[in-house]
């Protein structure tokens, strides 16, 4: 298969079935077997789903993309070998990166669930049409990308994982900047903003946050 057809749903289900790190292998940049250049459209999607993962606190390191040929049976061992040398090193996943297991369950499907509209993001203003895996490097770690990622997905990516926890059982505002390891002040913003919204509603005679698709009532602080 090219890997120009993995999708980051791939990546993002191995990491939530516990999967410690992931390995895409692919042709040269050049020598792709189809006209579409794949191998760079796998870039993208390595470099972007990295971002990803920093974002919600995961080393990106546990994702990593090498370029083997079919005949480069020496190399495809030796980086295999380092693969796994590296992952090992990283220890098992959130562990050393102190997400604990409910926190990073919570991260992971709220990226799932964002990850349709994430694709539409990246189509539509983070698509590039560069032939140099440096320019393809540059752009992602470019101010311009970062400006885009905290105006188009952050803020989303945030109310998605805070939804989540509420649909589980009554959390105040420390509480939930404790589980997501965001600040209580970035909290109250997001749920001010899904209160006007109309993702959350504030019960004043009870000091209450209620989502209208959660049975029983999440218990908030005033920002």
């Amino acid at each position: 298969m090219c890997t120009g057809r993995v999708d980051p749903a791939f990546i993002l289900r191995a990491f939530s079935n516990g999967i410690d790190g992931v390995f895409i292998g692919g042709c040269w940049p050049g020598e792709c077997h189809y006209t579409t250049e794949g191998n760079y459209h796998a870039l993208s999607t390595m470099l972007l789903t990295r971002k990803l993962l920093e974002h919600i606190g995961l080393n990106p390191e546990r994702l990593r993309l090498e370029w083997i040929s079919a005949a480069e049976g020496i190399r495809f061992a030796e980086v295999m070998n380092d693969v796994a040398k590296n992952v090992k090193e990283l220890g098992p996943l959130g562990k050393n990166e102190g997400i604990d297991g409910n926190g990073l369950k919570v991260k992971l499907k709220a990226l799932m669930n964002l990850l349709p509209y994430i694709k539409l993001v990246e189509r539509e203003r983070l698509r590039v049409p560069f032939d140099k895996e440096e320019e393809y490097k540059n752009f992602f770690a470019s101010d311009e990308v970062d400006r885009l990622f905290r105006e188009l997905i952050a803020d989303k990516l945030a109310v998605s994982q805070m939804m989540l926890l509420l649909q589980e059982k009554p959390l105040s505002v420390g509480e939930i900047s404790a589980i997501l390891g965001l600040k209580p002040a970035d909290v109250s913003r997001h749920l001010n903003r899904s209160v006007r919204q109309g993702l959350v509603s504030f019960d004043e005679s009870q000091c209450a946050l209620l989502s209208p698709k959660v049975k029983g009532q999440a218990r908030g602080e005033r920002g």
